[in-house]
C-alpha cells in the first residue's frame, strides 16, 4: 500500500499519555469511546519522546517519560480490535518545554557546535526503531515528523530519511507539515501523502483551502489533515492552535470551528479527511465535559457533529 485510497475519518489518540498510562483498563475503554462517538475509521496512535532542548542533538526515546514499546504494542493490536485502521505518529519534543518546531541547528556544521548531522542521526534511529513497529503491526500509515517548521528546508536529510524508512516500512508515508508551512516543503515528492495541521481561523478557510490546493495541484499527492480541531474554549474557533487562550469553557465555540471546517473542505474533493486533534488515554469523566475546556469533543456538542460528518463521508465510499 503506497497511496492514500480511501477518506481517512479519524482521531488522534493517547498523544499526552506518559509511560504507565497505556496499556490499562481506562485507556483501553477511552479509545472504545472514541471509535463510538466520532464514528472513526482511523486514529493516529501519537506520542512524544524528549530531547533536552531544541538545540540538542540525543533524543533517548528508549527512556521515561516516552510510553513503553509494550504500550505502543498494545495500543496498535486495541485499535486494529476495533476496526480500526492505524497511522502510528511518534513526535520529538523539549524537555523544557521549547516547541520542537523551533529545534535547530547553524545550516553549516560548525566545530563545538550541535549539528544538523548529529541530530538527524538521532532523529533517524527514533523514527526507524518506530517504522519496524509499524510494519511488524500492519499500521496502515507512518508519520516520519509533526510540525518541526526549522527543519523543513533540509530536504536533502529528510530525503535521506525517507529512503531508509521505506528500507523496513511498506506501508503510507507522511510528513505531518505545521500550519501555512504546504508550501514550504519542497520534498513532497518523496512521500505517499501530503499531510499538514488545519488549525485555522473559522473564517479563513477557504483562503487557506485556495493555497493548499495549489500545492496538493502541484505534487499530485494524495492530501488529508494530519491534525485539525478546536479547544472548546470561547475565542478558540479564531486561533485552534492556541491551546493555552484564556476562556471559558464554551462547546458551542468548537462546534462552530467544526461547521466552518467541514464546510469550506466538503467542497473541495481533495481533501481526503482528518486525523482530528485529539482524544486522550485517560479520559475525563462524562459529567465532567461541559467543564473541560480541551481539543477533545466527549461528551460535547461538536461530538454529534463529527460522527454525522465521519459516517457520511465513509458509508459513501462503500
Amino acid at each position: 500500500m503506497s497511496r492514500l485510497n480511501e477518506y481517512v475519518g479519524g482521531v488522534t489518540w493517547g498523544f499526552m499519555g506518559k509511560r504507565g498510562t497505556w496499556a490499562t483498563e481506562a485507556a483501553g475503554a477511552s479509545m472504545e469511546l472514541m471509535k463510538s462517538v466520532t464514528g472513526a475509521s482511523w486514529t493516529a496512535i501519537a506520542f512524544s519522546a524528549f530531547q533536552a532542548t531544541a538545540q540538542s542533538t540525543a533524543i533517548p526515546y528508549q527512556d521515561a517519560p516516552t510510553v513503553t514499546d509494550d504500550e505502543v504494542l498494545w495500543a496498535i493490536r486495541k485499535a486494529k480490535s476495533l476496526g480500526l485502521k492505524v497511522c502510528l505518529k511518534p513526535i520529538v519534543n523539549c524537555s523544557d518545554g521549547t516547541w520542537r518546531a523551533h529545534i535547530n541547528f547553524f545550516d553549516k556544521d560548525v566545530p563545538c557546535e550541535p549539528k544538523w548531522s548529529d541530530w538527524f542521526r538521532s532523529y533517524t534511529a527514533f523514527i526507524l526503531h518506530y517504522a519496524a513497529i509499524a510494519e511488524e503491526t500492519g499500521c496502515e500509515m507512518f508519520c516520519i515528523g509533526c510540525e518541526m517548521v526549522q527543519t523543513d528546508r533540509r530536504a536533502a536529510e529528510w530525503r535521506t530519511l525517507i529512503a531508509e524508512v521505506r528500507k523496513v516500512y511498506t506501508g503510507v508515508l507522511t510528513y505531518n507539515c505545521d500550519k501555512y508551512q504546504e508550501d514550504n516543503v519542497t520534498w513532497w515528492d518523496a512521500l505517499d501523502v501530503i499531510s499538514s495541521s488545519g488549525y485555522y481561523p473559522e473564517t479563513d478557510w477557504e483562503e487557506q483551502l485556495d493555497r493548499i490546493e495549489a500545492v496538493v495541484k502541484a505534487y499530485g499527492k494524495p492530501f488529508f489533515f494530519m491534525e485539525a480541531g478546536c479547544p472548546s474554549r470561547s475565542g478558540s474557533a479564531a486561533i485552534p492552535n492556541d491551546w493555552s487562550l484564556p476562556g471559558g469553557p464554551d462547546q458551542e465555540e468548537q462546534l462552530r470551528f467544526y461547521r466552518a471546517m467541514f464546510g469550506a473542505s466538503e467542497k473541495r474533493g481533495w481533501v481526503q479527511g482528518f486525523m482530528l486533534w485529539d482524544w486522550p488515554a485517560e479520559l475525563y469523566p462524562l459529567e465532567e465535559a461541559a467543564e473541560n475546556d480541551d481539543y477533545c469533543m466527549y461528551g460535547k456538542a461538536a461530538a454529534p457533529v463529527i460522527k454525522e460528518y465521519f459516517t457520511s463521508k465513509i458509508n459513501s465510499e462503500e
